[in-house]
Order: structure tokens, then sequence, then C-alpha cells
């Protein structure tokens, strides 16, 4: 332990001998000492995806389709905002938009998206493009990331979701994603986001070919960034779906869900620099998310009105706001809507 912080050997003792209970006792504490006043978090977003063109290929995903195929699409900016529109409607705060890595797709596009959503919803909090997507967009547009993130700001955007992260491997996003963002330009993104005034979340997906190692290394960047620029808002890990992707071939079963909640723990207590770790129903099962709640988690994720990329795997998962404030009640804690800036806006006693 360094400074009183949990060293490389120590957070892989924690995941891969330490018992799960003791585990989860020690980052319940943690999370404790963080959020002392026992709410849990939800935001009620939708995460329509402008476009499923997507030339990257990642093995691990069946959503993306090659600009060929036959059931390809990319929507206006207008049927973007009529969508936005309904899930506002019915009680969203947020909107997650992102698509593939479409070379028809250009930063005017981007903005486009932005100002037709904005137009019929000026309410609604807009949450775009992964550090990925910003990446290829410096390619399309020849031009630098900070670029592109400068123009996006400009545009009264200021959050940006950490999708893309997977495993801060080489070793094994040249596996599984061999033509997206590597490990030192996802980082660089989020760096530079976070210089120019972007919040962002942090995402992990394991559960496919890393070694627990790997998972380690994975929190230990994000800390080092974190503790340089602060910018990064919430934690948010999910395990690999095979379903029907090209990955699942080689990886034909989940992991189990008793590592999510091990991850979940380990998060907190690794990242002792982030204020929020995320522990979802929606991304596993209710029972494995219920207890990532009781091992460090402060945060309960969204409840979608729209949800593509998973469901395209053949994970498919729906609930209420009744199921959710009764899941969060029941694991002991009260339940509270918040903001995609993790601000309450309601609190159901």
């Amino acid at each position: 332990m360094h400074n009183g912080r949990l060293d490389r050997s120590q957070a892989l003792t924690l995941l891969n001998r330490t018992p799960l209970g003791e585990v989860m006792s020690l980052a319940h504490t943690a999370r404790k000492g963080r959020h002392p006043r026992g709410e849990v978090t939800f935001v009620f977003d939708t995460n329509p995806n402008y476009t499923n063109v997507c030339v990257t290929r990642c093995r691990f995903c069946a959503f993306c389709r090659s600009p060929e195929a036959a059931d390809a699409y990319t929507l206006t900016p207008e049927q973007v905002a009529a969508r936005v529109k309904r899930a506002a409607d019915l009680g969203a705060t947020t909107v997650l938009l992102q698509g593939g890595h479409n070379p028809k797709i250009h930063l005017s596009d981007w903005i486009a998206y932005i100002r037709a959503i904005r137009a019929v919803c000026p309410q609604i909090h807009i949450h775009p493009f992964s550090p990925a997507e910003y990446l290829f967009m410096a390619h399309q547009e020849q031009t630098d990331v900070r670029a592109i993130l400068e123009a996006v700001y400009a545009e009264g955007i200021r959050t940006i979701p950490g999708g893309g992260a997977e495993i801060l491997s080489e070793r094994v996003r040249q596996h599984i994603a061999p033509k997206k963002a590597d490990t030192v330009q996802w980082l660089a993104v989020c760096e530079a986001a976070h210089q120019v005034g972007f919040r962002t979340t942090a995402t992990m997906m394991y559960g496919h070919v890393e070694q627990d190692e790997e998972i380690v290394d994975h929190l230990l960047l994000l800390r080092d960034l974190q503790d340089r620029t602060g910018g990064f808002a919430s934690f948010i890990p999910w395990s690999f779906k095979p379903g029907d992707t090209p990955l699942g071939r080689e990886v034909p079963r989940p992991v189990h869900p008793a590592k999510y909640v091990r991850i979940i723990a380990l998060a907190r207590l690794v990242l002792d620099n982030f204020d929020h770790i995320q522990s979802s129903w929606f991304s596993e099962n209710i029972a494995a998310g219920q207890l990532g709640l009781l091992a460090g988690a402060d945060d309960f994720g969204g409840l979608l009105v729209e949800e593509n990329v998973l469901q395209q795997a053949g994970h498919q998962r729906a609930t209420t706001l009744a199921d959710v404030l009764t899941i969060i009640r029941r694991a002991g804690f009260v339940p509270a809507q918040r903001d995609s800036f993790y601000n309450v806006l309601r609190v159901f006693e």
C-alpha cells in the first residue's frame, strides 16, 4: 500500500483470493464514508443510436453493420429528435447519443443532431459520443481530437459517456477491437476532454479474454488519470454478453454474476478518487445489480426508454420506476433520481 492506497498486488489479491463477503464489506464501508446519507441514485434516460453503420467491427458487437448491409441505417437529425421527444414526454431527462464509426458521418452531422434535439427538447441533457467516436471524428475531419471536443463543447455539451474503454490492455484490444482507439488514445481523449471542461464517465467491459491482472491495470490507469484531471464522474463496469457476436463463438458463456459484484467492490476500493460507482440492473441481472449496491456502488444506472446495442446481442431487460424504487429500497437504501451531473433531482422517501 502506498500513501494509504491499494497497490497492484493488493488489488489483485482482493480480486482473485479474498472472500467475496470480505471484499464487499470493505467496499461498503468505503462507500458509506463517501456517501453517508444512504441514497442510491438513478437517471431516467434514453439511448437512441443515430446509426448502426460501423467500420471498426469490434468482435464483441452484434449491433454494427457494414455500409452495404440491407439493414444498415442512419437516422436524420429530425428522426433522432423525434425519438428523444417521445422519451422526454415519458420522463427522460438525459439522452445518451451514440452511433457507430460511420464514414459518412461528419462533424456537421453531429452538430445537426445536437441542434435538432435541443430544438424540440431544450430541457433534456444531451450526453453524446464516446471517446472512440471522438477519435474517429478527428480522423474524419483530418484534425486533432481537441478541435472536435471544442466544437462540441461550443454547442453547449458538457458530458461525455465513457464507452469504448473495454479493457485498457493492448493485448486484449488487439484481440477484440483492433481497429478501435487503443489504450493510450482512449485515455488521451478523456484527458483532453477534461481539460476542455467536460465531465466524463469511465467504463469497463470484462468477462471475455482478459486476465485479472488486466482488470486491475485498467482500474489503476483510470485512477492515475483521475489524479491528474479529476474529470471522471463515475465508473461503470459491465460483463461481455456473448449472444450473437463473433467473440461469443470463442467465449460462449457469460461470466458468473459474482464476478460483477466483486469488480464493483474492487472499483470502490481502488478508485478512491471517484465519487460514484454504478451497479446496473440492466447490464447484469437484478440480483447482481442489487448486490452491487451492498458492495460499494451508490448509483443504479438508468431507467431506459430505448436501448439497441445489448438488445441486438440477445440481452433484453425491462423495468419500471416502481421496480427500481423497490430494488433499491430492498437493499436498504433511499432511492433518488439524478441528472447526468449526479445532482439529485428528487428523493423518494
